[in-house]
């Protein structure tokens, strides 16, 4: 092994795309030193999206077994008006989805991939985690970066990675745009127990209940224990952060309209909570010398395709790569990662734009959503989502041009 493999790559941020650097970056032979700012590492918030795009990069992380584990595999990606409570278009996502995705389609807590990321983390030797450090500055020199934090502390490494999500401080440091622009839409995040959902509404779906201005999302968790149910709404409501608590009446108010089944499942939830959504233009370089970013903090996207996870493990595993082929010459390893990235990552940020206009749409537009969707053909849905679920070539080659190293 090369020396340069043993000097720490830094990682500011322990949520999943900084666990999915590290970890990526360790199967490499690489050294890896996480800095999270919470007293702790774990995840808040409630279940997330699995495409079949993100399994490809599981197989490479080695944690295909343990998140399947963990994970749901819906029957099916429903969409229903929430207004006259129709069918719009089902994607069945059995046999037919995964012979042409070769991976399957699968729902999880965020908190449970966390831990799965975690627990592989701790179990290499080419990793060390430390909680409750918050960056206070970054210095980069020719040979490396010196990162201090709050408590005194001083890390050096060879490079520096920001995976410290939508409010990145590290953002500021290489870009310098600035807070992220509201989108002028409210979420509302709530897990129930199963016991606890309407027994005619415990499908084995992935469901969006599209309305104007509004929308409602559920699915099971936890192998079938529990339901998330998600309430997006366009509102001017503005509070920085994403884990306080809702006003229930001003969901129901804004929910007044739509059919009976929907207002049943917000009336099952006693607590929610809210965060705003907010995104940023996508932009072509997100590196400055030896320190890139990663993840939100490189790309941040509105839900609506349900990819900013995914987004971020395909950045952790495309960075890794470079990082091999360049043999420790990072500042070129980035420029390269960045240039793999960006026009795939921008379009995910775009279309997740895109879709929530769809999800949102009313009057002539919604009608014409309705019919558009209603007619398209099994061969028609998996073509409008190639893109996004098919296997990225670069990545897997990438990957595979960088074999695992004992861990």
């Amino acid at each position: 092994m090369g020396d340069w493999k043993d000097r720490d790559v830094l990682i500011v941020g322990g949520g999943i795309g900084g666990l999915a650097a590290a970890l990526a970056l360790a199967r490499s032979g690489i050294a890896a030193q996480v800095i999270e700012q919470a007293a702790e590492f774990k995840e808040i918030g409630a279940g997330i999206q699995l495409g079949p795009n993100v399994f490809w990069m599981f197989e490479t992380l080695g944690l295909t077994a343990p998140i399947s584990a963990l994970a749901v595999f819906p029957d099916n990606m429903i969409m229903m008006d929430s207004i006259t409570g129709e069918e719009v278009t089902r994607m069945p996502l059995g046999d037919a989805f995964r012979k042409k995705f070769k991976h399957p389609y699968a729902l999880i807590h965020r908190a449970d991939l966390h831990k799965v990321l975690l627990e592989a983390c701790r179990k290499s030797e080419r990793i060390r985690l430390d909680a409750a450090q918050k960056v206070t500055s970054v210095e980069e020199t020719a040979d490396g970066v010196t990162v201090r934090t709050e408590s005194g502390k001083t890390y050096r490494g060879a490079a520096l990675i920001g995976a410290d999500g939508l409010w990145s401080s590290i953002r500021q440091i290489v870009v310098g745009d600035g807070k992220p622009k509201p989108a002028g839409h409210i979420t509302y995040r709530a897990v129930l127990p199963t016991s606890e959902m309407p027994e005619k509404f415990r499908w084995r779906d992935m469901v969006v209940w599209a309305g104007e201005k509004v929308h409602l999302v559920h699915y099971p968790l936890r192998t079938g224990e529990l339901f998330n149910l998600v309430a997006v709404f366009h509102s001017d409501r503005y509070e920085e952060g994403w884990d306080s608590y809702g006003d229930p009446a001003e969901l129901h108010e804004r929910f007044a309209k739509t059919c009976a089944p929907v207002r049943t499942l917000l009336n099952k939830i006693e607590s929610w909570r809210m965060w705003v959504l907010c995104d940023r233009p996508p932009i072509k370089e997100w590196s400055r010398g030896r320190i890139t970013l990663l993840g939100d903090a490189a790309h941040p996207m509105l839900q609506y395709l349900a990819q900013g996870a995914n987004m971020a493990i395909e950045d952790a595993v495309c960075l890794a790569a470079k990082a091999v082929a360049r043999r420790g010459d990072y500042a070129a390893a980035f420029r390269d990662y960045q240039a793999a990235r960006y026009l795939r990552t921008g379009r995910v940020q775009i279309m997740a734009r895109v879709y929530g206009e769809v999800f949102h749409a009313g009057g002539v537009a919604k009608e014409l959503r309705n019919m558009m969707l209603g007619a398209r053909t099994m061969e028609d849905q998996l073509a409008g989502v190639e893109w996004l679920y098919g296997e990225q070539r670069e990545l897997t080659r990438g990957a595979a041009a960088a074999p695992a190293m004992a861990s």
